[in-house]
């Protein structure tokens, strides 16, 4: 079974063709600890031996190191070891890299390990690798490696242990840490105590659930994946044959967007769009939103606003149909038009910019037939008049798309377990039967029926007023694209947040995360996309051939 290394970002370094759907599984699960400790007890009863796995382990990360940090720049390296089979890994990559002509120092301040763990001290001894108790041994290192704990720590870290992880943060040296940062909870990403700062964390066999919360992302630094070959029965036997929890890859991103479109399309087949946006006060909230949704190569764009503002829409997007709506005296919309059909739309989307004064037009849209997308304004009109209720009435897709903050109102019984995102966004779907699209450095959507996705790559530049009205638009165009096609509407959820992390990390790197405010955003959605879909094209290609 070949190896392969996978990035942040879930695409293969090292590529295959006779592995690549598995390579397009590995990078979408994730695991628990307990989901990870039954995938391996399966693979030890069935005959694996625990030796050969560790070497096995031991030798990738230390080749993957040897790839990140050659011994031109890095020729000392400490390992720091741990008492569990994480530190068996460590000595395994000790004794690897002493053989490819490192200095490596190990740090074992641990007086009882593991029986495997022990003969590999042994024989760690028998190369004279040196050896020390004593961390400060290592401040000369140019690379240290972490391998204290793996996963499943359950306890905070205190005493000795923590003085030297605290030590070795102090330090301006890479850190790589194997599987977790030492001291990050497997499956919530909190500190336990105190934990390791990494530079990388070479993640072992599948993503762990806490790699994607937001906690963990200051120790974490940039994780890999790490693929040994766990045999796709066993994982499938713990997991099922679809994972409940999954990442967000480029590749699965890609495969929701409604392309290619068929030659005889016109534009009553790629979906209508109703946006309900916008007050005098914000009418900025209107137009970013608008201009995102247009982007979004919905077929039909129609866009609700204060009568005040629809001469400003309509000279800014020229392609939607602008309905200006009565308005309330602070300049909010008061009603929608009688006229207006809410049963003509492939989708509706609302909430940007329209004040807690439009919570009559927020509860009127909760009786529209099609999917609903609710953001912003929209939330606290719900959390203000406590209509989380009301939701469950709903007999389409509902999405809701709050912030933190957001969150807390809308569901105030799990405001004190958000340390957990990815559980509470799951609790807060079946809750309101509503799709939950949690906002945050690792977005979290969680569906009605308990399927998660968490988009693992995004970038701070996002930390602006107005990227919450741009990734309105493009959810509410691409869900309004898949409904007119009778295509899944939940499919197309993840790719918009994907989309729109994309088009951000692009954006900053041209820019500067400073110079990324929504409007430069949405100039980059469409190059963004059209690069990653020539991208896939020609990796498709490749496979074929």
């Amino acid at each position: 079974m070949p190896a392969y290394t996978i990035d942040a970002s879930g695409e293969s370094v090292d590529f295959s063709s006779s592995c690549d759907q598995r390579l397009m599984d590995l990078t979408r699960c994730v695991v628990t600890a307990d989901q990870m400790q039954a995938v391996e007890a399966r693979v030890f009863e069935a005959g694996m031996p625990v030796a050969a796995l560790m070497d096995k382990v031991g030798g990738l990360i230390a080749r993957r190191i040897q790839q990140l940090y050659p011994k031109a720049g890095y020729n000392r390296v400490g390992v720091l070891v741990g008492p569990g089979h994480n530190g068996g890994d460590a000595l395994v990559v000790a004794r690897e890299l002493t053989e490819a002509g490192y200095d490596v120092i190990r740090c074992e301040p641990f007086q009882s390990h593991k029986e495997l763990t022990t003969a590999h001290r042994r024989y760690g001894d028998h190369l004279a690798i040196a050896v020390t108790a004593a961390v400060a041994d290592l401040h000369d290192c140019e690379l240290v490696v972490d391998g204290l704990f793996g996963f499943g720590l359950a306890r905070p870290i205190e005493g000795a242990i923590a003085q030297i992880i605290d030590q070795v943060n102090e330090w301006d040296i890479p850190v790589v840490s194997i599987d977790l940062p030492s001291g990050i909870d497997t499956d919530t990403g909190q500190v336990l105590g105190t934990a390791i700062r990494a530079t990388r964390t070479l993640c072992l066999g599948l993503w762990k659930r806490g790699l994607l919360q937001d906690h963990a992302l200051d120790y974490s630094g940039e994780a890999e994946l790490i693929d040994f070959g766990l045999p796709q029965a066993d994982i499938q036997a713990v997991l099922g044959a679809v994972p409940c929890h999954q990442r967000i890859t480029s590749t699965s991103a890609l495969e929701a967007f409604p392309l290619p479109r068929p030659q005889s399309t016109h534009k009553y087949r790629e979906g209508h769009l109703l946006l309900v946006c916008g007050s005098r006060t914000y009418a900025g909230a209107a137009i970013l939103a608008g201009l995102a949704a247009r982007s979004s190569g919905v077929g039909m764009l129609s866009i609700a606003v204060p009568k005040s503002l629809a001469e400003r829409l309509v000279s800014l997007i020229p392609d939607a149909l602008v309905i200006g709506c009565d308005e309330t005296n602070g300049g909010a919309i008061a009603h929608l038009p009688e006229m207006l059909s809410l049963d003509t739309y492939d989708a509706i989307a609302c909430g940007p910019g329209m004040t807690l004064q439009a919570t009559d037009v927020i509860h009127q849209l909760l009786s529209c037939p099609c999917p609903l997308v609710i953001d912003a304004d929209g939330l606290n009109c719900l959390a203000s008049q406590q209509s989380i209720l009301l939701l469950t009435r709903r007999t389409t897709t509902t999405v809701l798309t709050p912030h933190p903050g957001e969150f807390k109102r809308l569901f105030p019984d799990l405001a004190s377990e958000m340390g957990d995102r990815l559980r509470v966004a799951q609790a807060a779907a079946q809750q309101s039967t509503s799709t939950i699209l949690l906002k945050g450095a690792r977005t979290v959507i969680a569906f009605p029926d308990g399927r998660v996705r968490v988009n693992p790559n995004s970038t701070a530049a996002l930390a602006r007023g107005g990227s919450g009205d741009v990734l309105t638009g493009i959810l509410g165009g691409l869900m309004a694209q898949a409904a007119a096609r009778g295509h899944s509407v939940d499919a197309v959820i993840p790719s918009a947040v994907w989309w729109h992390a994309q088009g951000a990390i692009a954006a900053a790197q041209d820019n500067t995360e400073l110079g990324v405010d929504a409007s430069t955003l949405i100039t980059y959605l469409k190059p963004t996309l059209n690069k990653h879909v020539r991208a896939s094209s020609i990796a498709t290609l490749q496979i074929s051939s």
